[in-house]
């Protein structure tokens, strides 16, 4: 039996301004389970990010309840990894520098974190590149960089928001393609905010599509591939990544249609 790591139960979430209130989520339940990847899709507006910002502690929830690892998401002791669109890699730092600076901030640059950077940047490809700057590098590699600077700290849930939008169709679906099988090697529970369909089928456990605002959760769709080894560019050349794409295109062109 999966084990639930985060839990929302009923959350609703507004927007206040001073002439206004706006209702972004509304009765927003679902559990992400240890090791599990879920992806959210919907409409622009519906309130992905501000799912991922509530769950990084940086929104409060208007209403409901919020678990991790059974406890209140305000008590749990537990390091939470968030990966932006763009990478925020400081230009005026070597990458190496700019991996480190996490730990030092929280005072963590210990043998231990240091192996993990060490590491990571062997198995993916930069320990070459680790003394340049982030200009010197491609899209591609700096958001891999901008990976391994959030693994360093060992999150338990990994907070993805559209982290390859801004890089071009084929790097997009190389770096997808790496992190993707970087995340499933690590057994990192993950949850990715996306706009792209077939990067959620074939990065994703399980789909979750979220209506138009105010954002419930219209439907979660469960993946399921019969070869458990494919890669997520492998499979995106088999039967059911079509059968999956077409159900949660429907499912969205169902919450957009009336804007088109």
């Amino acid at each position: 039996m999966a084990t639930p790591i985060l839990e929302f139960f009923n959350v609703n979430f507004v927007y206040h301004t001073i002439s206004s209130e706006t209702l972004s989520l509304k009765d927003i339940s679902f559990n992400l389970n240890k090791s599990e990847f879920i992806s959210f899709v919907g409409p622009s507006g519906c309130g992905k990010t501000t799912l991922l910002n509530i769950i990084a502690g940086l929104l409060p929830a208007t209403e409901g309840n919020i678990q991790i690892n059974g406890e209140s998401i305000t008590d749990a002791d537990i390091h939470i990894g968030y990966m932006l669109q763009k990478d925020h890699l400081l230009e005026w730092r070597t990458i190496y520098k700019n991996l480190t600076l996490g730990l030092e901030i929280q005072n963590l640059m210990d043998e231990t974190h240091i192996r993990i950077i060490d590491d990571l940047l062997k198995t993916y490809g930069l320990w070459e590149f680790r003394n340049a700057y982030p200009r010197q590098l491609s899209g591609g590699m700096r958001q891999r960089a901008a990976l391994i600077r959030t693994l360093a700290l060992s999150p338990q849930i990994l907070l993805l928001d559209e982290p390859f939008s801004a890089l071009d169709y084929q790097t997009r679906l190389n770096v997808s393609n790496d992190i993707g099988s970087i995340i499933k090697e690590k057994g990192i529970s993950t949850l990715l905010v996306t706009h792209d369909l077939a990067e959620a089928v074939s990065m994703s456990d399980r789909v979750i599509v979220l209506s138009k605002r105010p954002g419930t959760v219209k439907t979660i769709i469960p993946i399921v591939f019969e070869n458990k080894t494919l890669t997520p560019r492998e499979k995106r050349n088999t039967p059911e990544f079509t059968k999956y794409y077409n159900m949660i295109w429907e499912a969205v062109h169902d919450e957009t249609q009336d804007f088109a």
